[in-house]
């Protein structure tokens, strides 16, 4: 499995890699692309999250927001561990860039890449408020969850374990913003301020889910790095959205 197609072949029919030894290296700068991805995506989220604890309206809403921060810095961590393996200056890497900034809130970014980090778009957009930061925690964890859910099939072992360990805390976050939604809209005024926050994020978080049809995506699809295209992810998750949307009277 020295050169490409027959890696290729390989992983295809469900092959799995467990060590960078014995990785090649397009395979290895790919893989080493959606780890960064996906901690830049955790560490930002976590960074813009812990802003609005402050503005939770009780105690029960204060220890969710931590155990959100909490928990998003710890899977950053254990995905860092594997880049780590990999030659990543874990040490260095956590405080490299600026995980709280945010451009304004008005700033069309697209699905672009903005900056010196990899996250995703939709976390350099600013959070306004505790029910804007819930509106965008249930819309961008049920994201998170189809997501992860896809990446738990990916081809190089010992990530697809961790992405199965972070998959359950990961649903539960998006499980403590549906509880927090529901007791913002009891009333009228939390409704018509959640409606808004939807209107805001939606569009943002639809943009995390990449381009159609997208050459990347058959790149990563050779490698067993990504098994559903973005298209079908994303119609997952406006399915999704839309049932928990009007559960709650929002749509």
């Amino acid at each position: 499995m020295s050169d490409t197609m027959p890696i290729e072949e390989y992983l295809l029919k469900g092959g799995m890699l467990t060590s960078p030894d014995n990785v090649p290296p397009r395979y290895r700068g790919e893989l080493l692309r959606l780890m960064a991805s996906f901690v830049d995506s955790e560490l930002a989220g976590a960074a813009g999250f812990a802003d609005t604890i402050n503005d939770a309206p009780g105690i029960k809403e204060r220890i969710a927001s931590a155990k959100i921060v909490l928990e998003k810095t710890d899977h950053a961590g254990r995905v860092l561990e594997i880049m780590g393996s990999f030659g990543a200056d874990t040490g260095r890497y956590a405080v490299h860039h600026p995980w709280d900034a945010r451009v304004t809130r008005e700033t069309d970014v697209g699905a672009a890449r903005q900056g010196g980090d990899m996250r995703l778009s939709v976390f350099h957009y600013p959070l306004q408020g505790w029910i804007d930061a819930v509106v965008m925690n249930v819309l961008m964890g049920t994201a998170s969850t189809i997501q992860l859910r896809e990446l738990t099939h990916i081809s190089y072992q010992p990530l697809a374990d961790v992405f199965r360990a972070i998959l359950p805390r990961e649903a539960h976050h998006t499980e403590l913003g549906i509880e927090a939604l529901k007791r913002i809209v009891e009333t009228d005024e939390g409704s018509k301020s959640a409606r808004e926050a939807i209107a805001y994020w939606r569009p943002r978080v639809a943009a995390s889910f990449g381009l159609a049809a997208s050459a990347r995506y058959e790149t990563l699809a050779r490698f067993g790095l990504r098994h559903a295209p973005n298209e079908a992810l994303l119609s997952e998750w406006q399915a999704a959205v839309n049932a928990q949307l009007a559960a709650l009277n929002l749509n």
